[in-house]
């Protein structure tokens, strides 16, 4: 497998470096506006933990395709990072086969710190119908990035899935591959009086079946629902019914989906 930085002036590749199980980049230099990361020559449908950059989680990804591109966020689509992120002149990139005791376990089967907005063949992955006129701090992705901090709103570490105030936002989750699921549960976003929130949601599978699930007013804790369901690989949740209050903005923080790959699946 390889790692290519690439500059978007004039398709420059500014560092590299190749392994056959795993790579480690540590490079030198500065990233710029439209730069972005190749990995390549991968196996598709098999798992791999990922890191873009020291400041960002590791991520478990699944991925279908033999390459995967990630964009260096820069200006407004850097600010549901921190700030510390692909800043200065010495940075470190790495990828590896992901070991089967950690593909196979029981986790949080939509986390994924490295998902973006236009990525494909890569998973866990969000995606919504909706996000607040289209700002990086209010993108699908943010609900699945790790960071829970619901007490406010805006650049990180406040980033949150926005729904512009539309009666029919829905989130959805595509987990690459079949999964067993066993509990779920909801950050809402609680920058009040400045926020709204959810008292009722409606969860659909890709099996066809729903769970409808009741919320109220939390903060900095998750609604909990036990929803068991064997081989799912998406859901959404939408039908999101607001409490009977002023504010217009109710918001979502994270999403957690806890299970394992479904049997047979894993490297």
């Amino acid at each position: 497998m390889k790692i290519e930085v690439h500059g978007a002036w004039g398709d420059v590749i500014k560092a590299q470096d190749e392994g056959d199980d795993s790579v480690v980049l540590a490079w030198e230099g500065e990233y710029r506006k439209d730069d972005y990361i190749d990995f390549k020559d991968l196996v598709p449908e098999t798992f791999y933990k990922v890191k873009v950059d020291p400041t960002i989680e590791e991520s478990l990804i699944y991925v279908t395709e033999e390459s995967f591109r990630y964009v260096i966020p820069f200006y407004e689509k850097k600010t549901s990072y921190n700030p510390m992120s692909f800043v200065g002149n010495r940075h470190l990139v790495s990828i590896r086969k992901a070991y089967d005791h950690e593909s196979r376990a029981y986790r949080n089967l939509c986390l994924n710190p490295c998902d973006q907005h236009e990525v494909t063949g890569v998973y866990p992955h969000a995606s919504a119908n909706v996000e607040t006129r289209g700002e990086a701090v209010f993108a699908a992705r943010n609900a699945i990035d790790g960071v829970i901090e619901t007490r406010s709103h805006g650049e990180w570490p406040y980033e949150s899935w926005g729904i512009n105030r539309q009666d029919d936002a829905t989130i959805k989750i595509d987990f690459g591959y079949p999964v067993d699921i066993e509990e779920i549960c909801l950050y809402t976003r609680a920058d009040f009086p400045h926020d709204n929130w959810w008292i009722r949601g409606t969860i659909k599978f890709s099996d066809g079946s729903t769970e409808t699930v009741d919320m109220d007013k939390k903060v900095q804790k998750p609604h909990i629902f036990n929803i068991n369901k064997k081989n799912i690989e998406w859901l959404t949740l939408g039908d999101l019914i607001k409490a009977d209050d002023p504010s217009p903005f109710p918001a979502l923080t994270q999403i957690e989906v806890y299970g394992t790959p479904a049997v047979g699946r894993g490297n």
